[in-house]
């Protein structure tokens, strides 16, 4: 029940700050919130306690289980659906109900605003039709004098402006504008921006737009690749402008600008003023009303607003009510302690400050995608369908522009939601590399003890040296910020096996010195976190581990005896909706990365065959229906173009499918015959060796990559590993297949060879130590004894201690 109830206080919150969530001021609010209520618990439904005819009669022999019970009872105070839980959720829902009141009774002025590309090869076309006469006569004439007609690339050109779309509306769709209903593209609230960028015009990442900066003499943007330079990294060349129309709330406020701006006098006559640097002009009542052009076509353009003190206060309400009723909302609903929000923190802060060195943009901007990337295919892609939507079209949008599909169907998709959601901004694949090091840390503690999760997501996160193995953040960001797919796929794969994966659930708290994951016991399950259960009785652990130890044992051993008979009276409930979330995410995975469906189709048929082996039926079905959604591809291509194609028509083309099984059996033949310089030799030569550089694509990474693919094997036959280690194992090496024919670029293989140092840290955790111990006796024991290494265990132990409690 409890997950559902965090779900509704985010709606809660969701609501509060209105949609879209386009502001990072919002953003930073919804982040705050979600860390909020996922690392807290709900008040009043912090534990379900088993109705007496389900509890164990082992707990309720138990003189300490029955203390347990009465204490946990006791703190839920009549129940989830007693009278303080309904209380506090009717003032949630009453405080968002009155700031959704607020927001309509005392809105912020809002300005009208239009923008588009201007590009213009012949007379005619949407921007002539559209504009004003006298502004379009002036736009145009500079137009041609910055790209004179006689040097402008040849229309048959691959990759010219000339060669393809032109705008078909006087002003550019945005989806900003989709639940406002503009005028023109939007309505803001404010003008300031002295980068394109920040402005978020979203046409510059139109399909149609889609020139080849080095064929087209109308370029798209050009990049600062300077160190210094990574909050500016990127400047818009296209021609462009922005509109603006004011109401009279306005009048007698500053507008402030750098470069050209058309300003609109008595019978649609227009001035061109143009400053070198920042100067302001008063909006006078004659300027209600009448349109404003910002022009960027031989000028760079910046624009600011100075309003009056009165719109400035009433700027000031609509965050102001969001900041407060998301603020009561989780005081009313969720309780957590601060220090179990330091590891959370932590993580966001160490995902923004690599997204910021990478390319800021990412955080709030929207950057123009390079011409030919698959990031403007997706976006442009999700950009039809969304006005194809606001049109009413709904089978249209469903379709996704291609009948059959050539490119990935999912991220363009996820992209026409997240543009619901979060306008035009790039706010919603931002959220899901936020998600990415927290589902790294769950994954390495099902596997491993709390330091070394620990340290590993802090290697994953915040050190770079992962780079070489395709375990590093910063892969992940860089792919994510150009908008490719293979990052989302990712994310929502490791969500999918997180969820996968059996919880432990223990009655006290959690335990540190676990037994090896490769003999049996890993690491899951939730707690609740403020529910003491019972007096703090602390029990040194015994034969403390060298990668932390010392941890309190509160009635762990007698809650894990427990534990087994709780979870078949608790676990039922939970079984089908955690499989069904588990099955939906893999699907929705291979819909958004196809190429990932071997190991996907291992962990659930694996899954599902211990589930049926342990007779939970409920969690079969789940999986089962779940993963269903994956025919949804094969039907799209069946509907809309008749085709039975199961994904995509890229499967086997010899772009990708660069070494089929064929060539390896040719290979054969030529080593049968001793030709060892043979043509399929030496391509199936460099195939393996592109397989094991790994997403380094080094060769000197081949070594340590081999070693790595023999551990994976190791763990498959070694009978002491546990069944759900060797499932990853298995499931590991059948997707490294996929390198063996498939092109060998870095980005396809960072889930691989993420998920095989997932299998060797669990094998050196389990056997790898033990046997350097017993080799190397003084280093290892000069290692455990170094400064450094105790420094870093006393840092481990305690962060380790901010989670657990």
């Amino acid at each position: 029940m409890e997950p559902w109830l965090k779900l509704a206080a985010l709606v809660l919150v969701i609501a509060a700050l209105g949609l879209p969530v386009n502001d990072l001021f919002r953003y930073a609010l919804l982040v705050i919130a979600t860390v909020v209520v996922v690392t807290g618990t709900m008040r009043g439904a912090c534990i379900e306690t088993p109705p007496h005819g389900e509890v164990p009669a082992v707990a309720l022999r138990d003189p300490r289980s029955r203390s347990l019970l009465r204490t946990r009872a006791g703190l839920e105070q009549g129940g989830l659906l007693g009278m303080r839980a309904g209380t506090r959720w009717g003032l949630a829902i009453a405080v968002v109900a009155l700031c959704i009141v607020a927001h309509i009774l005392f809105p912020a002025p809002r300005i009208e605003e239009g923008h588009n590309v201007f590009i213009v090869d012949r007379p005619g076309g949407a921007l002539e039709a559209g504009l004003p006469h006298e502004a379009f006569r002036m736009m145009a004439a500079e137009f041609d004098t910055t790209y004179p007609p006689a040097r402008r690339c040849a229309p048959q050109e691959i990759g010219c402006w000339r060669g393809q779309g032109f705008p078909a509306q006087a002003f550019a769709f945005s989806a900003d504008g989709m639940l406002d209903h503009p005028a023109y593209s939007r309505r803001v609230t404010g003008i300031d921006f002295a980068d394109p960028v920040r402005l978020r015009l979203g046409f510059i990442n139109e399909l149609a737009y889609n020139w080849n900066s080095q064929t087209s003499d109308v370029a798209r943007a050009q990049r600062d690749r300077r160190s210094l330079a990574f909050l500016h990294q990127w400047r818009l060349t296209m021609p462009w402008f922005v509109m603006y129309r004011f109401p009279a709330a306005f009048a007698g406020s500053a507008l402030c600008w750098r470069g050209e701006v058309l300003w609109e006098g008595a019978e649609e006559k227009f001035d061109a003023v143009t400053h070198a640097s920042m100067q302001c002009r008063t909006l006078t009542p004659e300027d209600i009303g009448r349109r404003i052009f910002g022009v960027a076509i031989a000028h760079e353009l910046a624009m600011r607003l100075v309003p009056t003190w009165e719109v400035r206060l009433h700027q000031l309400v609509p965050p102001g009510l969001a900041l407060v009723a998301s603020a009561l909302v989780l005081a009313l609903l969720v309780r957590v302690r601060a220090r179990r929000l330091v590891l959370p923190f932590a993580l966001v802060a160490a995902t923004l400050l690599v997204a910021l060195l990478n390319d800021a943009s990412f955080i709030g901007g929207v950057r123009p995608f390079d011409s030919g990337d698959d990031g403007l295919v997706y976006d442009g892609y999700a950009r039809i369908m969304l006005r194809q939507l606001v049109a009413g079209d709904i089978a249209g949008a469903l379709e996704g522009v291609e009948p059959v599909f050539y490119f990935t169907p999912g991220l363009r998709y996820l992209r026409a939601a997240e543009h619901v959601v979060f306008g035009e901004s790039y706010l919603g694949y931002l959220s899901l590399i936020l998600l990415l090091p927290f589902l790294v840390f769950a994954l390495f503690r099902r596997f491993l003890p709390l330091a070394w999760a620990l340290a590993l997501t802090a290697i994953f996160a915040a050190i770079p040296i992962g780079v070489g193995f395709g375990s590093s953040l910063v892969q992940y960001v860089k792919w994510a910020s150009r908008g490719f797919a293979d990052p989302a796929a990712y994310v929502l794969f490791l969500a999918a096996y997180v969820l996968l994966l059996p919880r432990t659930l223990l009655l006290g708290r959690h335990t540190r010195s676990a037994p090896s994951p490769l003999v049996g016991e890993g690491w899951g399950g939730g707690w609740c976190g403020d529910a003491r259960t019972s007096l703090r009785t602390t029990t040194p652990t015994p034969n403390p581990s060298p990668q932390g130890g010392g941890e309190d044992t509160e009635l762990a051993a007698h809650a894990h005896s427990l534990s087994q008979e709780f979870h078949r009276a608790e676990a039922p409930r939970d079984q089908f909706p955690r499989a069904f979330a588990a099955g939906l995410l893999f699907a929705l995975a291979l819909c958004v990365r196809p190429n990932i469906a071997p190991a996907a189709g291992i962990l659930l048929a694996g899954g599902g065959i211990m589930a049926l082996a342990a007779r939970e039926f409920r969690r079969v079905a789940g999986l089962t229906l779940g993963f269903a959604a994956v025919l949804a591809m094969a039907l799209h291509n069946w509907v809309y173009g008749g085709a039975l194609v199961l994904f995509t028509t890229t499967a086997g083309i010899p772009k990708l499918l660069v070494m089929p099984p064929v060539a390896y059996l040719a290979a054969l033949g030529e080593l049968t015959h001793l030709n060892f310089a043979g043509e399929h030799v030496i391509r199936a030569l460099r195939q393996v060796a592109g397989w094991l550089a790994g997403p380094s694509e080094s060769l000197a990474m081949v070594p340590l990559n081999a070693a790595a693919i023999v551990v994976l094997i190791r763990v498959v036959f070694w009978r002491n590993a546990m069944p759900w280690l060797r499932l990853t194992a298995i499931a590991t090496l059948v997707q490294h297949g996929v390198a063996l024919f498939y092109a060998s670029a870095g980005r396809y293989y960072y889930l691989t060879w993420l998920l095989t140092l997932l299998v060797v840290a669990a094998w050196v955790h389990g056997e790898g130590l033990d046997m350097m111990r017993r080799r190397f006796p003084r280093l290892t024991d000069r290692v455990a004894k170094h400064p450094a290494c105790l420094a870093l265990a006393r840092a481990l132990r305690r962060m380790g201690e901010m989670v657990e409690r």
